[in-house]
């Protein structure tokens, strides 16, 4: 069964890219807020002046009423002006940066403001025309159009401040979205910075286990025993140098046990040999009187001898090659 491990440089590249991909985005939201909260500034501060507006019409044609004059330019430019505001509140306006109504709420309360408005500003056009057009006839139709101004003031007046509360309340509400957005961005960076930290402790143990293990190799060979392979369950860097390490020390011990059982055969056989040797001493003796065969025998004892020397020779070797494996596997460590 194969088990997938994951990588060291995965575990880090996916941390690395979490914890950039969170930062430029709580960076990339605030900045879009924070620009957002401006024209909100903004906005507010068209609402709150339509609100001004309106008492700036009704003072105006309170003095013009008063001072029966007919210079209208100071009342229309204030007229113009909160049409022209009100309709960028409600359309939007790309050269102020201005977007349409943003909730369905503030919408709705822009037309009924702007319901409120075209009755107001028909008071005020008729109170123009009544007002040029002077006479005994119609004083008392100026003055009832100058009382029908005041009484549709105050209620255009109070839905122009509703407006700028509800344009305030999402503004403030935008801004506590903010606050909320920094806020869970800094509690997820804090997990993500503690899960890193436990992350680098696990590869630090992993590592520490795997050199731990490795130091293990050292003590066996002063106890010349075998080597005993190793077993971690860690990343998959880790895992594929304990395979190498494990296959190199698989090879030591086979060479290893290969050597001493060549050495103990030589040995066995060097053994048997001089037993051989003492047997045919025997037979010479024996057979003293026997020139002959025993010529022959001394030459059967003189490669008898020359075998036991050469096995001897091997035997040498092999515990030099012995020596050699164990001096490389010092080294190794």
């Amino acid at each position: 069964m194969i088990i997938a491990r994951s990588k060291i440089s995965t575990k880090i590249k996916i941390l690395g890219a979490s914890l950039v991909f969170l930062m430029l985005s709580v960076i990339a939201l605030t900045i879009y807020l924070n620009q957002k909260n401006i024209k909100d500034a903004l906005i507010i501060n068209i609402a709150g002046k339509e609100r001004m507006l309106t008492q700036k019409i009704s003072k105006n044609i309170f003095y013009l009423y008063q001072s029966n004059i007919t210079n209208f330019d100071e009342l229309d430019n204030a007229v113009e002006e909160f049409i022209y505001s009100l309709n960028s509140l409600k359309d939007g306006n790309k050269l102020r940066g201005i977007e349409s109504a943003p909730t369905d709420k503030i919408a709705q309360q822009i037309s009924k403001i702007l319901i409120l408005w075209n009755s107001f500003n028909k008071n005020v056009q008729d109170f123009k025309t009544l007002l040029v057009l002077q006479n005994e006839t119609n004083k008392k139709l100026l003055k009832s159009k100058v009382s029908a101004v005041y009484s549709s003031n105050n209620n255009l007046l109070k839905e122009v401040d509703n407006l700028v509360t509800l344009y305030t309340n999402h503004s403030e509400y935008k801004t506590q979205c903010i606050k909320n957005f920094q806020y869970g961005g800094a509690f997820i960076l804090f997990i993500l910075i503690i899960y890193s930290i436990l992350q680098l402790k696990i590869i630090e143990a992993h590592a520490k286990e795997f050199l731990e293990h490795s130091k293990t190799i050292i003590d066996t060979q002063i106890e010349n025993k075998p080597l005993e392979t190793i077993t971690i369950d860690a990343e998959s860097e880790i895992v594929e140098a304990t395979d190498t390490l494990n296959s190199f020390i698989c090879k030591i011990n086979s060479a290893m046990e290969y050597s001493s059982e060549a050495v103990e055969k030589s040995q066995l056989a060097t053994e048997k040999l001089g037993e051989i040797t003492d047997e045919f001493d025997k037979i010479i003796d024996d057979m003293k009187d026997s020139t002959n065969l025993s010529n022959q025998l001394s030459k059967s004892e003189d490669i008898a001898i020359q075998s036991t020397e050469d096995l001897l020779q091997t035997t040498k070797k092999l515990t030099d090659l012995k020596k050699q494996l164990d001096s490389l596997l010092i080294s190794c460590q």
